[in-house]
């Protein structure tokens, strides 16, 4: 089967001996929607860069903010959503600046939800998680946390239950409940070790250690960005 590059020149093609240009109208919204797929995969490798060797690459935001503004002119919610995300991750671990992200994380959520998107729900309300902990909303952190533990379960996605956990052990440990803490750490880890998520699993052996330290006041989600 052609895919929308291969179908291009033929749609071309008929519209300058045919003269009927409603073929490349409609090859040019599938090159549309490559485009902004392939926008949204590189900014998302360019942001595993980043966790990785901590250099803001001027690149990411704006191959987001190109997937965001194709997937809206195609009316696509559900890819405008997942684009609008990243922008409100980028500003959230990147520039570390909540003012910006916390608007883009939310008006992702209300595209997620009326496109029934629940991939890109899960990610929004752990960020927002993440944003409400560092803030020290903690009752709002546990409730995002704990809703995008709930979608993670539904979806089949272990690594990302063990991710958002990793937030509920600091929380736990930061309201007083220690045994909450380390009931959570224990339940994490056997889940990133079962999906041989290894990083998620060096994430819960720090928090257990600070769940069970004495005289632990608060807590911090240490990475940002985990799957």
């Amino acid at each position: 089967m052609e895919g929308p590059i291969e179908k291009a020149k033929p749609s071309c093609e008929h519209a300058v001996f045919v003269g009927d240009v409603g073929e490349p109208a409609a090859a040019e919204r599938e090159l549309d929607k490559v485009e902004a797929d392939l926008a949204l995969a590189r900014g998302r490798i360019l942001h595993a860069r980043f966790l990785d060797d901590r250099r803001e690459d001027p690149r990411e935001l704006a191959l987001f903010e190109r997937a965001t503004h194709l997937y809206r002119t195609l009316g696509d919610a559900a890819g405008e959503a997942d684009a609008v995300f990243w922008e409100g991750c980028f500003h959230q671990v990147v520039r570390s600046d909540p003012d910006r992200a916390i608007p883009l994380l939310e008006q992702s959520y209300d595209l997620a939800t009326a496109a029934g998107d629940r991939h890109t729900q899960w990610e929004v309300l752990r960020h927002l998680g993440i944003a409400d902990h560092a803030a020290g909303r903690l009752d709002a952190a546990r409730e995002h946390l704990e809703a995008s533990v709930r979608l993670c379960r539904e979806l089949g996605l272990p690594a990302a239950v063990a991710a958002n956990q990793v937030g509920l052990i600091y929380i736990a440990t930061a309201q007083g409940r220690r045994d909450d803490a380390v009931a959570l750490a224990a339940e994490a880890y056997a889940t990133a070790e079962a999906c041989g998520a290894h990083r998620i699993m060096r994430q819960v052996e720090e928090a257990r250690i600070q769940a069970m330290a004495p005289d632990t006041v608060h807590g911090e989600i240490h990475d940002q960005n985990a799957p």
